[in-house]
């Protein structure tokens, strides 16, 4: 295979036959050969050469000339030119006019033969270097059409967690598939699950009467088959047109999913003019950008359901009648609905970012912020306004949040417990006064004269009637004093020595019954916070009950524990039990558990009622568990004080 093709312009026959005996051809050249410049030009003009000897003596043009000719036609061939005389002038002249080498006649075949090599191994290191630059161009413009496309990407992936607008995401993640795939048409459909049809959600470049009216069938459509295959469906060419009915020569529709929806749509791609299909490339581009698109329409969404709600939560908080006050842990307000700054007099400006101890003026209710912050237990409390009114509060921490205080108008409930209890007192004063009387004279019946067997009987009926009602009125009273929170000082106090006192006091009515009271105080408690009279009321009321409900040679268990800040007692027996039916009300006032083993039991059904309300004022809770037949247990809950 020849090593180039040579093109020799030279005037004299013979030296153009010693260059090709005795250079070129022993070395694999192909010769070329003109005997006068314009010849020269032509030829090399023509055939195109990969390197021309020169000689500088020409006839009809000389050496220069014909490189000037060259040049003007921009013809670029490597060129040594030959010459006799050896002139500075001549060689600068010739470089200038793109010579690249020269040789001095008389010359042997080794030097030309060296100048050959030098000037076709240039030309072949800057075609080599010409190369290289364009791939190094090539590459960079791959390289920066990449970049373009993730850029596009990461935009589109920041728009969808920083731009709430969905259509202008959408718009741009059509444009982004449109710019990525350069492809001339960019379309995303929308699912209408009600009518089993894809609508245009977002376009670029296509036709607008089209895209208004535009819905496709998922049944039997391009698109339908990406949405029940949740893969990408690419068709090409004139199975294009076929499946489509479209002129179309590229069509490309991802799935858009969202996880437990499924697929919610699909984000398409067409050409319709340019003869070239989507690449492996094109559907993972275009998969992010669809991943893209349906986080965004989830976005959108879950933010539509959250404002939904949120308008509902406003208006709830807006027309409630109760003051509702939030604040972090930092005891700063954060919210504060109109119900809240009007009772409290407090501006709108003033009752968002302020601190509970700088923006809230009633002391009551700063205390009690305060103190559920520290114990981190809900506080109930009554809140004594400056205009006279009264006002229930529940302070409820939440981790994480903070507090949320609830307040709810009770003046007019404290007005009727007031009347309430002003006839309770009066009814009490005005039974005792008749029953005092007849106490007085049933107790003088055995001194008017002898009274038989029978009749001593009756006494003691009465007797007993109206000790019943006398410990009625007394109870009466007593939860009336409770829950007016009267005859309530609290304060630290050891609950293990009120139980104990208490079991002590029972014990022998449990021995009367042969009954077996357990109590096994092993354990140390935390201080609890508490009126111990009021609790020996609840200890004295739960195991009194046991006890009586509990047949001969029964048991009684008492017990008392520290759980997680709070002291738990429970009282279990295994007596009659109570029937589920009649659980739920047995700590209502006057509710009594009616049954066959209850009848001939004496009591007011007021006990269980005053435990309750003891307990619910010590911020406590009290419920039963208990089974017909096998039992009762009985058990509380108090807040214990941080050791």
């Amino acid at each position: 295979m020849p090593q180039g093709r040579v093109l020799v312009i030279e005037d004299s026959a013979e030296t153009q036959q010693l260059l090709a005996e005795l250079v070129l051809e022993p070395n694999d050249y192909q010769i070329i050969t003109a005997l006068d410049g314009e010849e020269g030009v032509r030829l090399a003009v023509e055939e195109q050469p990969d390197l021309i000897i020169l000689d500088m003596k020409l006839p009809k043009m000389d050496g220069l000339e014909v490189l000037q000719a060259l040049r003007q036609q921009d013809v670029d061939i490597p060129t040594i030119f030959t010459t006799v005389h050896e002139s500075p002038e001549l060689v600068v002249q010739a470089f200038r006019l793109g010579a690249h080498d020269y040789v001095m006649k008389p010359f042997g075949p080794a030097e030309m033969l060296r100048a050959i090599q030098r000037a076709l191994s240039a030309t072949r290191l800057v075609e080599e270097r010409d190369q290289l630059m364009q791939q190094l161009l090539d590459a960079n413009q791959q390289l920066e059409r990449q970049l373009q496309e993730l850029n596009a990407i990461y935009t589109i992936g920041r728009s969808v967690t920083s731009v709430l607008d969905l259509n202008r995401v959408l718009n741009r993640v059509v444009e982004a598939a449109v710019y990525v795939a350069d492809a001339e048409e960019g379309l995303l459909l929308l699912l209408d699950n009600g009518k089993d049809e894809l609508y245009l959600r977002a376009a670029k470049n296509v036709d607008e009467k089209v895209a208004r009216n535009l819905r496709v069938r998922v049944d039997d459509s391009v698109a339908g088959r990406a949405i029940k295959s949740n893969r990408p469906v690419l068709v090409t060419g004139e199975h294009a047109k076929v499946i489509t009915g479209y002129l179309v020569q590229a069509l490309l529709y991802l799935p858009l999913q969202v996880p437990d929806r499924g697929v919610i749509g699909v984000l398409g791609v067409i050409n319709r003019q340019k003869e070239s299909s989507f690449s492996e490339k094109d559907i993972f581009l275009l998969s992010a950008l669809a991943d893209y698109a349906a986080v965004a329409i989830e976005n959108a969404r879950l933010f539509e359901s959250a404002e939904i709600e949120r308008a509902k939560l406003e208006a709830v908080l807006r027309q409630t009648q109760d003051a509702i006050i939030i604040v972090d842990e930092d005891n700063t307000i954060r919210l504060c609905n109109a119900a809240a700054r009007t009772v409290l007099d407090l501006s709108e400006e003033a009752a968002i970012q302020e601190m509970v101890a700088e923006d809230i003026p009633n002391q009551v209710l700063r205390e009690s912020f305060s103190q559920a912050q520290q114990t981190g237990q809900i506080i109930h409390t009554e809140i004594p306004l400056r205009d006279g009114r009264t006002f229930n509060a529940q302070l409820t921490p939440i981790k994480g949040v903070g507090c949320v205080l609830m307040m709810q108008d009770i003046t007019h409930l404290k007005e009727l417990d007031r009347v309430r209890s002003e006839f309770v007192a009066n009814v009490s004063h005005d039974l005792r006064t008749p029953l005092t009387t007849i106490q007085g004279y049933v107790e003088l019946l055995p001194r008017v004269g002898p009274v038989n067997e029978r009749q001593q009987e009756f006494i003691q009926c009465v007797h007993e009637s109206m000790q019943t009602i006398t410990e009625l009125i007394n109870s009466l009273l007593d939860i009336d004093r409770i829950e007016s929170g009267l005859a309530l000082e609290m304060a630290p106090h050891d609950l293990v020595q009120v139980i104990e006192e208490a079991v002590r006091d029972l014990r022998p009515q449990a021995e009367k019954k042969m009954q077996d009271l357990r109590w096994d105080p092993s354990q140390t408690l935390p201080l609890v916070r508490c009126n111990p009279r009021r609790l020996r009321q609840v200890m004295d009321n739960l195991i009194g009950n046991a006890i009586k409900y509990t047949q001969e040679s029964g048991w009684v268990a008492v017990s008392a524990t520290e759980d997680t800040g709070h002291v738990v007692v429970h009282v279990t027996d295994n007596g009659i039990g109570i029937p589920l039916a009649q659980q739920p009300y047995i700590f209502d006032k006057f509710y009594r558990v009616e049954s066959d083993e209850t009848i001939g039991v004496v009591g007011s059904g007021l006990g269980l009622a005053i435990v309750k309300t003891v307990i619910e004022k010590h911020n406590g809770r009290i419920w039963v568990e208990s089974k017909p037949g096998k039992g009762s247990t009985f058990s509380f809950v108090l807040p214990a004080l941080p050791a």
